[in-house]
Parts: structure tokens; C-alpha cells; sequence
């Protein structure tokens, strides 16, 4: 299973779909780096292959930034995949 993960401006929270497949995986990937490249304001409707009824729209001109991952079994202490920023407690 392959995670793509959406980081949009000015929200702290990600937004992330499920690919079975590596080819549709990357096919969605590139299409929105390509609207990041073009930094186009068009809607980019988005599908998820693990929750089928899961539907994400969002304006190309919005995103911060794209990710993809593939799900392994090895994950962090937070369960959580490696990203663009960690927060840590520790001062």
C-alpha cells in the first residue's frame, strides 16, 4: 500500500490517500507535483483505493507540499511514517 500525503499552507494537519498500486501511485504523484510546478489553481479531486468512499478536492494553488510512502511494517515509535518536520518535547 502506497500513502500519498498532501501538506497544504497555512494547515497543520496532512491529508493523505491509499494506493494499491505503485504505478497509480506515482501517476498521482506526478500529477501533483505538475500542479505544483505550474502552481495552477485548479481543483485536484483525489480517491483513496483503501476507504472507497474517501474523496479529498483541494486547490492545486494550496499545496504546500506532496510525499509518497510506501506502508512497511517498520514505523516509528509514533506510528507514524518519517515526514517533512518532527516535533519533539525534549528542550
Amino acid at each position: 500500500m502506497f500513502t500519498i500525503e498532501l501538506t497544504l499552507k497555512h494547515t497543520p494537519m496532512p491529508l493523505s490517500v491509499q494506493k494499491k498500486e505503485s504505478s497509480e501511485a506515482q501517476a498521482l504523484f506526478g500529477s501533483i507535483t505538475e500542479s505544483l510546478r505550474n502552481n495552477n489553481g485548479h481543483l485536484i479531486e483525489i480517491t483513496c483505493d483503501q476507504q472507497p468512499h474517501k474523496r479529498i478536492s483541494v486547490l492545486g494553488s494550496e499545496i504546500a507540499a506532496v510525499q509518497i510512502f510506501e506502508k512497511s511494517g517498520t514505523a516509528t515509535a509514533s506510528g507514524r511514517p518519517p515526514g517533512f518536520f518532527s516535533l519533539s518535547s525534549d528542550q
